[in-house]
């Protein structure tokens, strides 16, 4: 399935969990610190930012992480592979040209950026960033995608 995407940002919604998907925009190099080294990844503006919330809740938060990568280039932090904070985590993020949900990793623990950890319920879904939006294959026929618009505001009033 072909998705236009500009600006905005696609939810890939289960019945249980969720995904969302936003275009990187632009050109830069995403920092990805591991427990022994940090490395850094080119990112093109057609590249994808995927968030996913394998056990639902609020898009906020995650449509928030989309931002701190693609216009305030935090960098992503990966725990050890038995840390124990990462079962509290309730949203992880991969971003990359192409990326593919899996239920079989355990969330933040992966460094490879073309895998995410999901639900089982939306694991197996590839999504490619493309240039007029994003590709989706193998999604299960109860899942939805929609597009949503959202406007970071910036700066404090007093």
């Amino acid at each position: 399935m072909n998705f236009s995407l500009g600006d905005e940002i696609a939810l890939i919604q289960g019945k249980k969990s969720f995904l969302l998907v936003g275009k990187a925009q632009s050109r830069f190099s995403l920092c990805i610190e591991t427990p022994t080294e940090e490395y850094c990844q080119g990112i093109d503006p057609d590249d994808i930012v995927v968030v996913s919330a394998p056990d639902g809740g609020d898009v906020v938060p995650g449509i928030m992480l989309i931002e701190f990568i693609r216009k305030y280039r935090m960098p992503l932090l990966v725990l050890p592979k038995d840390h124990p904070g990462s079962r509290r985590l309730s949203y992880v993020v991969s971003v990359g040209p192409k990326i593919q949900t899996n239920c079989a990793i355990r969330r933040g623990t992966h460094p490879a950026q073309h895998l995410i950890c999901s639900n089982d319920e939306l694991a197996g879904i590839t999504i490619t960033g493309t240039g007029s939006g994003i590709e989706i294959s193998a999604m299960p026929d109860y899942a939805t995608v929609e597009r949503m618009h959202f406007e970071l505001k910036t700066g404090f009033s007093v």
